[in-house]
């Protein structure tokens, strides 16, 4: 019971790192996975403003589809903990009825990041110029396998 409240809150952790702010060494390469990671922790917003070194003009109409986009991750990724901290608070064995639900909710948490993603994608490709449009969502994708592969490492297949 123990682990399993330390991996709910680990897991809790890494779904809400998305909404935290970000960067300490704005300069820092986005192909050093770990360098990133630390970024993110620190300061995701700084992070990505660095990063695209937006116009004034760019930046007014960035930032509110960057935040609309944040919190669409945050509604996929309470679903995602949800089902998560539900399988890791059981007591009991998982029976076939719990694993197909379990799915269901998990497929249900990357439906609505994919949403969430195709309406950045529109909404961002309009706001920037392509290469900075681009840019960003590169960086999106990369904090995105950062916290999946943090997410997947924490947390053991059912049985």
């Amino acid at each position: 019971m123990k682990k399993n409240l330390l991996a709910a809150m680990l897991l809790t952790c890494i779904l809400t790192l998305p909404t935290t702010a970000m960067a300490q060494n704005p300069a820092a390469d986005v192909t050093d996975m770990q360098a990133l990671r630390t970024a993110v922790k620190a300061d995701k917003r700084a992070f990505v403003a660095a990063t695209l070194t937006l116009t004034d003009a760019e930046a007014k109409k960035f930032w509110p589809i960057y935040d609309t986009y944040q919190r669409g991750l945050e509604a996929a990724n309470r679903i995602r903990a949800v089902a998560i901290e539900g399988l890791l608070s059981r007591d009991k064995p998982v029976t076939d009825l719990y694993a197909k639900q379990l799915a269901g909710e998990l497929i249900e948490a990357d439906e609505a990041e994919v949403k969430a993603r195709r309406t950045l994608y529109k909404s961002v490709m309009r706001a920037l110029p392509p290469k900075k449009a681009t840019r960003y969502l590169q960086l999106e994708n990369k904090v995105r396998a950062v916290q999946s592969y943090d997410m997947a490492a924490a947390f053991p297949l059912i049985k």
